[in-house]
């Protein structure tokens, strides 16, 4: 299985550590999406990283350079000329703008707010939380989201159980999901 779905992973969903993680796992082989992001929406990465969570230059511009060797093909360029057209909060139309450029219908965000519907749906754009699309993705393949979340907790030497309960912060709705369908029991 190998889905060509591109989706724009804004940088607020790319700074929580067990999100990034996540998001990026089920854009591997199999892949589930295609993961798109611009220059700016790393750069904004990167100054969170840094400002907000205080990881060293050192260690952002490693994981910056593991997503380009991993994921060179989700750099999204030539998007610059549409960002005047967009409609959405001005700190942010550079999202859109790279959303429509590379065709994706689906931004992933926290940021709600900055993308209302009269600016999205005109491009055909749908803003979903990162609860929201984890929560599509699981529906759609169940058995390769739970599998991929078992490597993670693995890699992570960690249980599941522990495993989604660090991700629960970022994604409360979707690990609800997990846990109920698999009859697992976080600390709740």
């Amino acid at each position: 299985m190998t889905a060509d779905f591109p989706v724009v992973l804004d940088a607020c969903v790319l700074v929580p550590a067990s999100l990034r993680d996540t998001l990026l796992r089920l854009a591997e082989h199999p892949r589930l999406y295609l993961p798109r992001w611009s220059d700016e929406i790393i750069a904004e990465t990167v100054r969170n990283l840094q400002g907000q969570i205080g990881l060293p230059p050192g260690k952002t511009a490693y994981l910056v350079d593991q997503m380009r060797k991993h994921f060179g093909d989700a750099w999204v360029t030539g998007y610059e000329p549409l960002i005047e057209q967009m409609r959405n909060h001005p700190k942010d139309r550079h999202v859109l703008a790279a959303a429509v450029k590379c065709g994706a219908s689906v931004i992933v965000t926290y940021n709600k707010r900055d993308f209302p519907v009269a600016a999205t749906e005109p491009w055909g754009v749908e803003i979903q939380g990162p609860s929201t699309f984890l929560r599509h993705q699981y529906d759609l393949n169940p058995s390769v989201v739970v599998d991929k979340l078992h490597a993670q907790a693995r890699n992570l030497g960690r249980t599941l159980p522990e495993q989604l309960a660090v991700l629960r912060v970022a994604a409360p709705s979707f690990v609800e999901a997990i846990c109920e369908d698999l009859g697992s029991d976080i600390d709740r």
